[in-house]
């Protein structure tokens, strides 16, 4: 018969001896430590013997040990206030850097990407990294040929630290010229341009080949409208192709024979070409045809307008409603929305007063995709929470941030995007940031996910 005699242990180290006894496997280098002098030390030796592991670490992880004490502690929205973690400074390694190229985005931003030898950094091979502008590049003084260091930010995100700058590497550093930003588009051999108060260099053209594949791509991914299939590749070749020009193309141009006969860029072992064919082009047309129902806010986020993200964009549809009243507000109407600033009213101003953006719109409209926002409740259904307002930030356990997002539209709040004095309160999961410091400024009631939970539940407030 099973033990049920309750576990008598009352500290972090006399449970890991429990399951160590009990046959668990427990790190051998755990160590129990009586002083601050004992932590440092410990930390100093774990870095020290980073790289004899059979396993990648980032850090150690520090906590009181009893029971009774980390209860009294309790815990922050975000964390508990009896551990925390000391972060080893990210792996570093040399390597040498053959090439600035230029990635045009949908917005038509020019951003320099750094290409080096391949090196091995924190468990994954690297070979290019973001330097996301001229002004980066200065400030990091990195030229081409240069021996660089290179890193994971984060231990995620590749990034190039910058040029060794002493011995031999550095004297030829020196004589090698700084990189400039091109006067012409890479993609297309329009002008670039740079507007005053920017730092973001920019084609102008609205046939920029380059801007038109990243904008299609965006119009199919997850937050958008969600065409799942709709692979980089075979929107690249259907440019190519002259198949796709604009988003309105999926819809009133692009048929499954086109689509099944796009080479998906492979060979087979004939050395012929490998088309999506007919199976997975029905698939992908099928999506394209249920976009069409998304909604308003999917589509302001699809079709690319700058600084109108996610969120915005459901924030606008909801407002408006529809695109013909959004289309025919002023600037100053819109900088009034809930969470939209005078930047984002300007740029969503400014796109539709350009008329090829209109007649895009237009052709959406022709060929049956929703440009309204209709509400997620039935009319009579009770909503408690009118006249508050949400922000959402971190990572939750039991909702995706849109799920708990749309839950709490359906009780009648608003959910936006910024923290101000207006808003009613914060929901702050794992690893928040800004916005949860911002509202401890402000004053703003902060709640946790479990608080959340009673909410969306009853549509009740915590007292």
């Amino acid at each position: 018969m099973a033990d049920e005699s309750p576990l008598r242990v009352d500290s972090q180290w006399g449970f890991l001896g429990w399951l160590r006894d009990c046959g668990f496997a427990v790190n051998e280098h755990a160590a129990r430590c009586t002083s601050a002098a004992e932590v440092h030390a410990f930390c100093e030796k774990a870095l020290a013997m980073r790289e004899e592991l059979d396993y990648d670490i980032d850090g150690v992880v520090v906590k009181v040990d009893s029971f009774a004490q980390q209860d009294a502690l309790g815990f922050t929205a975000r964390a508990p206030r009896w551990a925390i973690a000391f972060k080893f400074p990210p792996e570093e390694k040399r390597t040498v850097l053959r090439e600035i190229r230029i990635q045009v985005g949908r917005t038509g931003v020019l951003t320099p990407v750094a290409e080096f030898d391949p090196v091995n950094v924190a468990g994954s091979t690297i070979a290019r990294a973001t330097l996301h502008n001229i002004d980066e590049i200065r400030r990091k003084d990195v030229r081409v040929g240069d021996t660089i260091v290179v890193h994971k930010a984060g231990d995620v995100i590749p990034e190039v630290v910058g040029p060794v700058t002493d011995g031999e590497e550095g004297q030829a550093h020196d004589r090698r010229a700084q990189w400039e930003m091109p006067e012409l588009c890479p993609s297309c051999g329009s002008p670039v341009v740079r507007e005053e108060g920017e730092v973001a260099y920019r084609c102008i053209s609205i046939d920029c080949r380059a801007q038109a594949v990243e904008r299609l791509i965006h119009w199919g991914s997850r937050n958008a409208m969600d065409i799942d299939g709709l692979g980089e590749e075979i929107v690249r070749r259907m440019v190519d192709q002259g198949v796709l020009r604009d988003v309105a193309d999926f819809y009133d141009r692009l048929t499954m024979e086109q689509l099944a006969a796009v080479s998906t860029g492979r060979q087979n072992k004939a050395g012929e070409d490998i088309v999506v064919g007919k199976v997975v082009a029905k698939k992908i047309m099928k999506q394209v045809e249920e976009s069409r129902d998304r909604g308003l806010g999917r589509v302001l986020f699809g079709i690319g307008i700058r600084h109108v993200g996610a969120n915005v964009g459901q924030v606008l549809a909801q407002h408006f409603g529809s695109l013909e009243k959004l289309s025919l507000a002023s600037e100053e109407d819109i900088a009034a929305v809930e969470g939209i600033g005078p930047k984002i009213a300007t740029s969503v101003h400014e796109f539709f007063d350009t008329p090829q953006n209109v007649a895009v719109l237009e052709r959406l409209r022709a060929t049956g995709v929703r440009l309204t926002e209709e509400q997620a409740v039935a009319a009579d259904a009770p909503q408690p929470l009118v006249g508050l307002t949400f922000v959402l930030t971190g990572s939750l356990e039991r909702f995706t941030r849109k799920a708990a997002g749309d839950a709490l539209k359906a009780l009648g709040a608003k959910v936006t995007g910024s923290v101000s004095k207006r808003t009613s309160y914060v929901v702050a999961g794992a690893a928040a940031g800004s916005k949860l410091t911002k509202a401890e400024q402000l004053g703003v009631p902060v709640l946790d996910e479990d608080a959340l939970g009673k909410i969306l539940e009853t549509g009740e407030l915590p007292a």
